[in-house]
């Protein structure tokens, strides 16, 4: 782009730099420069200074502040040849400085170094955007690969006490809704954002895993336990959540396995403060275990388990929501009720699928 408002310096920088192959733009004024670029960014700007409305100096200002066109390489092309004129037109973006009346083997030569190092800029972003797009997918192939191999650990304690569907893959499902729902709530709404409802899918399979260590004769008995037995079942929480912590201890501060361990040790534990492993009572449990803790419920209520039937949706709302304020979080409660059949819907197909 050639920008003069001397008809004659644009007939004849036009007609030199076609010669050599270059496709050019003329154009009379600043204004009518921006505009063009802004429509369609040129690999070079040849810019004069003194011209009407607006200068060289605010045209090349202008295109600097401009993200999408901030990259465009400006040469100066003036009779103003005092030092501090050019000093100025540095400052204000240009990458060099051209003094009229001009050679054209001059304006060749900086015109093809300046339009050569743009080449060079654009491919070495094109290959940096390519380079940074495979690495994201090595990333991702990578920590898919992780979070199937933590599934597949989660899944073995699951099988242990026999119990067979998509349980795991539910809970996940209906976290994933409860936390959408609660990241509309004002409370929640800058805390519990896309990363986190992400980490609380993932991580809330593994809130079971420390039955892994609890014996079989107890985890696979079919009637009622004694005081015993349940002790030594309730273990399950703690055990899960030491194990996670020593993960923890070899990658400390990351999100995912800090949640990991909530939802493990405390999503038996009730708003009230009768539950366990710590009795701990209302937001002193962390609220992906809050949540959890109806998620889990609701699946366990609604699935047929070799000690009990299923029960249907609305059976199951009715004995969540009156536990309200007593086993469960009253706020997450009302999320649950907002997006009950959100997740009477995803609960059924999950259900249908098996």
């Amino acid at each position: 782009m050639v920008v003069d408002d001397n008809p004659t310096n644009l007939k004849l920088l036009e007609d030199m730099l076609l010669e050599h192959e270059y496709e050019v733009r003329s154009l009379p004024n600043g204004r009518l420069a921006l505009e063009a670029a802004e429509q369609e960014p040129p690999d070079l700007i040849l810019l004069d200074i003194n011209m009407p409305e607006m200068n060289g100096y605010e045209v090349c200002e202008r295109l600097k502040a401009n993200v999408r066109l901030s990259g465009i390489p400006v040469i100066f092309l003036s009779a103003l040849n005092e030092t501090e004129d050019k000093v100025k037109g540095f400052r204000s973006g240009g990458v060099d400085y051209i003094s009229k009346p001009f050679q054209f083997e001059e304006v060749k030569a900086r015109v093809s170094a300046q339009v050569g190092l743009r080449l060079l800029q654009q491919r070495f972003e094109t290959d940096n955007y390519r380079l940074q797009e495979l690495v994201q997918v090595q990333v991702k192939q990578i920590a898919d690969a992780h979070m199937a191999t933590i599934f597949a650990i989660a899944r073995l304690a699951e099988a242990r006490d026999g119990e067979t569907g998509r349980h795991l893959e539910r809970i996940q499902v209906l976290c994933r809704l409860l936390g959408a729902g609660l990241s509309e709530h004002p409370r929640y709404k800058t805390t519990v954002n896309a990363a986190w409802i992400r980490n609380i899918f993932h991580a809330s399979p593994l809130h079971d895993i420390g039955k892994v260590a609890i014996p079989d004769r107890i985890l696979l008995k079919p009637g009622p336990f004694t005081l015993e037995e349940r002790a030594i079942m309730e273990t399950h929480a703690a055990l899960g959540a030491q194990t996670l912590s020593a993960v923890r201890d070899r990658y400390p501060d990351n999100e995912f396995i800090e949640m990991g361990i909530e939802v493990t040790r405390w999503h038996h534990e009730r708003w009230d403060g009768d539950g366990y492993p710590d009795g701990l009572a209302g937001e002193e449990i962390p609220l992906s275990a809050r949540i959890l803790a109806v998620a889990d419920c609701y699946d366990g209520i609604r699935s047929r388990r070799r000690y009990k039937p299923a029960i249907p949706h609305e059976e199951t709302c009715e004995m969540i929501l009156r536990e309200r304020g007593e086993h469960f979080d009253p706020v997450v409660t009302a999320v649950f009720e907002k997006v009950a059949d959100a997740i009477q819907d995803e609960w059924n197909r999950m259900d249908a699928e098996v």
